[in-house]
């Protein structure tokens, strides 16, 4: 398939391509990384580090979102919520779809290159589960972990640029972060459900099947114990305890919004995790600057 150059006329479908006016995946993809930022740094994050891996989120989320469309270009158009994005209503083609791709990982590497040559090759791990996230709902039905790999990956490139290591504590925030994603993204995954199993794409909540909600259950206790893990490895104060509880809150908010499995109710609990994320970015950063 050849490349296409970018057409100035059709900035407007790039844009929602990339999803520009749909935030909340850059936000669950911030959020995380910038609790390893801030715990890397013990709370006080290096400029550069800060606008690389700023910058460095939305390009590589906006990649992600674009080569998700490229992927899913042929059965879009068969999924009521996705039936007018811009590939699978044509108004964008497959060559221009590949360039903006091309042309948004030329950008995260240009960033990477500011950090560490460790940082650097850390990053191609990022990469690779950008590019394989997409396809593999043909394969498997646990896309959403590989989803919640790539979704993690920045913790440790976040934590070798900061302090030259990825120390254990790292990998547990890692691991917890990855199973927050696997729990938001089956929500996600439920509005879907009815068309997935008609045109054969996979997904964990088709697998999970009637026990989905117990399992977003027990995959969310277990994020909860892996953050609990955390706070007491770096002694983190009340207000980290604070925004962990706070984000439970949210979390069992949740829980009662996909009670009825209602495509609109699970989808506004997937939009809720953002607010998780946030709770406990702000309860981390409040501990670790009156550590300091």
């Amino acid at each position: 398939m050849k490349l296409a150059s970018l057409k100035m006329a059709h900035i407007p479908y790039y844009k929602q391509l990339m999803r520009t006016d749909k935030p909340i995946g850059t936000l669950l993809l911030l959020w995380p990384t910038y609790w390893a930022l801030w715990l890397a740094s013990q709370g006080t994050p290096s400029l550069v580090n800060f606008v690389v891996f700023t910058l460095g989120v939305f390009v590589m989320r906006s990649a992600g979102c674009v080569i998700n469309d490229f992927a899913d270009r042929k059965i879009d158009g068969s999924v009521k919520r996705t039936a007018q994005r811009p590939l699978a209503s044509g108004l964008v083609s497959s060559g221009e779809a590949l360039s903006l791709f091309l042309m948004l990982i030329v950008i995260a590497f240009g960033l990477v290159l500011l950090l560490s040559w460790h940082t650097v090759l850390l990053s191609i791990g990022a990469l690779i589960l950008a590019f394989s996230y997409p396809f593999m709902k043909r394969f498997t039905h646990l896309p959403q972990v590989l989803l919640g790999a790539a979704f993690s990956w920045a913790i440790p490139m976040a934590y070798m640029a900061s302090s030259g290591h990825v120390p254990i504590a790292a990998w547990l925030l890692f691991a917890a972060n990855v199973i927050w994603t696997v729990a938001y993204d089956t929500m996600y995954a439920m509005v879907d459900r009815d068309d997935d199993l008609k045109i054969g794409v996979k997904s964990t909540a088709i697998l999970f099947g009637s026990a989905e909600r117990v399992i977003i259950f027990l995959l969310n206790f277990c994020f909860v114990g892996l953050l609990v893990g955390v706070g007491i490895i770096y002694q983190l104060n009340h207000f980290y305890w604070l925004g962990l509880s706070v984000a439970c809150c949210f979390l069992i908010y949740q829980q009662w919004l996909i009670h009825k499995r209602q495509r609109e109710q699970c989808f506004k609990a997937f939009l809720n995790n953002h607010y998780v994320g946030l709770m406990v970015f702000l309860g981390l950063a409040a501990s670790l600057l009156l550590n300091n």
